[in-house]
């Protein structure tokens, strides 16, 4: 069986590889985070046993770790490896050579994942076990993952050491931004753990009329689009929005439904996300690799989307949630 803590260490080689190849350049801080990164990657197992087993002091060391981080992030900045002339040329020649078959790989991983998710999931059935059945999703999308760089290189005819060079190239491009998909999303658990969804139900509970549902979901939805704003990853927010508005007052009080009411609100607060530069993975760094002039372009443009989506969700709740 493939376990999902195999795809953990092979990021982390790829990170230690990254690590090693800006410190062989001198690019101490660079070198540094990598390698630093690598550890919840590749200890994070070790770490979780051990709490299990009362001993405290590998998570102390990984929280020190993380500290580390942001010391060593402060240090760094997003930019882009300037190419030269030559670099541009045979780049350009071999994207006019490959052509729409360029996007073969990026369109093949979540065609893979599916193939292997549902497929997977019915030899499961049957008692035989290919991927960790109690990480399914993320075990199917690493292995189709690497099943997309195996056809990256049949289709482009580069090199496997291409593809470690090319990696660690757009790591370094997005710098300390790899980190805010991670932080974000379990932002949302610790605010749900330290009581913000109860004291955004008793906020909730004063400002707006509760017997109300079109109040209710309202608050509901642009509560998902402004934490979402703030923190960046609509994941961060809707357990907080959940606690606080979606499980006591829309489910509990009003008899709307979780399944469509969870589905279309994580949709909503994905508005939020096209919205902020705290997505920096989505609205920052593309900006930084296209090297456009206006750092926040990504964002000015999907604004009249994200506002036409977000009132869209909003009359399909209304419809859809208390039925």
């Amino acid at each position: 069986m493939l376990r999902v803590e195999y795809l953990y260490w092979l990021v982390g080689a790829l990170l230690i590889v990254s690590a090693w190849l800006n410190l062989r350049e001198r690019r101490h801080a660079m070198g540094a985070f990598w390698l630093v990164l690598s550890a919840p990657f590749l200890f994070g197992n070790f770490v979780l046993d051990a709490h299990q087993r009362g001993s405290t002091w590998p998570a102390q060391a990984m929280g020190l770790a993380v500290i580390a981080l942001g010391l060593l992030a402060s240090r760094s900045r997003l930019s882009v490896r300037e190419d030269s002339a030559e670099e541009h040329a045979r780049r350009d020649s071999e994207s006019l050579r490959l052509g729409n078959r360029l996007f073969m790989p990026a369109l093949a991983i979540p065609a893979f994942t599916l193939i292997l998710y549902f497929g997977a999931g019915a030899l499961s059935k049957q008692g035989l076990d290919l991927l960790d059945p109690k990480a399914l999703t993320l075990s199917a999308l690493g292995v189709a993952s690497l099943l997309a760089l195996i056809a990256a290189l049949r289709v482009t005819r580069a090199p496997a050491v291409e593809a470690i060079h090319q990696g660690r190239h757009l790591l370094d491009a997005l710098g300390w931004a790899v980190l805010l998909p991670m932080v974000l999303a379990t932002l949302g658990g610790v605010f749900a753990a330290t009581g913000v969804g109860d004291a955004i139900a008793a906020l909730t509970s004063a400002l707006i009329p509760v017997d109300s549902r079109l109040a209710c979901l309202l608050a509901f939805a642009l509560g998902m689009v402004f934490f979402t704003v703030i923190m960046g990853n609509a994941f961060a927010a809707f357990p907080v929005m959940m606690a606080g508005i979606g499980l006591p007052l829309l489910i509990h009080q009003h008899g709307a439904d979780p399944a469509i009411l969870g589905a279309i609100g994580m949709l909503t607060g994905y508005c939020g996300t096209l919205l902020t530069p705290m997505a920096a993975n989505f609205n920052i760094v593309p900006a930084v690799l296209l090297e456009l002039p206006d750092q926040y372009g990504v964002i000015r443009s999907q604004v009249p989307t994200a506002l036409a989506l977000m009132l869209a969700n909003i009359l399909l709740m209304l419809l859809l949630v208390f039925r």
